[in-house]
């Protein structure tokens, strides 16, 4: 069975989103394919992608279409675009509401394995902290994601896109003004 088909059918969490608030059943979001040009790594499918299946189908999406330039379309390519979460399934909600982070168990399980079946990716993105401490190492979002230089042309850190960090984008306007022009020139090269 491949990588993909396997992930699928992971029930590795079942009993720890059970004893959730929203008490769901695992639904992993599988979202690559070897031979892509870009990688998204994220953090962990939301509610409204746990229902749809399909990464990014919520605000945050909107947004992060947006800092990429890419439409749609392009973005949902998955011969072009992989979309690899730090958590594959929706973590559910703590008992007040609040997201639950991505369980550590789902990147140590899966993501040596799907990343060897994607192979080389030329462009990563590294979207909210899981992500950027998995692959960059310890620190803040705010300070990967000032030291974007020091990784790109391959790598640009980027905050969480939801509505949550707008404030955060209004504190740092050189995101706006510096990093988002770089990163749609850079997502442009490896789209053609």
């Amino acid at each position: 069975m491949s990588v993909p088909d396997r992930l699928a059918a992971c029930t590795l969490c079942a009993d720890r989103f059970a004893a959730t608030a929203t008490a769901h059943r695992p639904r992993p979001v599988v979202w690559f394919r070897p031979g892509v040009r870009i990688l998204i790594a994220g953090q962990a499918p939301g509610a409204r992608v746990h229902a749809s299946g399909r990464p990014f189908s919520d605000p945050s999406g909107d947004r992060l279409r947006d800092w990429t330039g890419l439409d749609a379309e392009t973005f949902y390519d998955r011969d072009r675009v992989a979309i690899v979460p730090m958590g594959f399934c929706f973590p559910g909600y703590d008992a007040k509401g609040s997201d639950l982070p991505p369980p550590a168990i789902c990147a140590r399980t899966w993501r040596n394995a799907v990343m060897d079946h994607i192979g080389h990716v030329p462009l990563t993105l590294l979207v909210g902290g899981y992500a950027q401490k998995w692959h960059l190492g310890p620190g803040t979002v705010a300070a990967h994601v000032a030291a974007w230089r020091d990784h790109a042309p391959a790598v640009f850190p980027l905050p969480h896109p939801s509505w949550r960090n707008t404030a955060w984008l209004r504190r740092h306007p050189w995101f706006e003004a510096e990093l988002l022009p770089a990163l749609r020139a850079r997502v442009a090269e490896e789209i053609r």
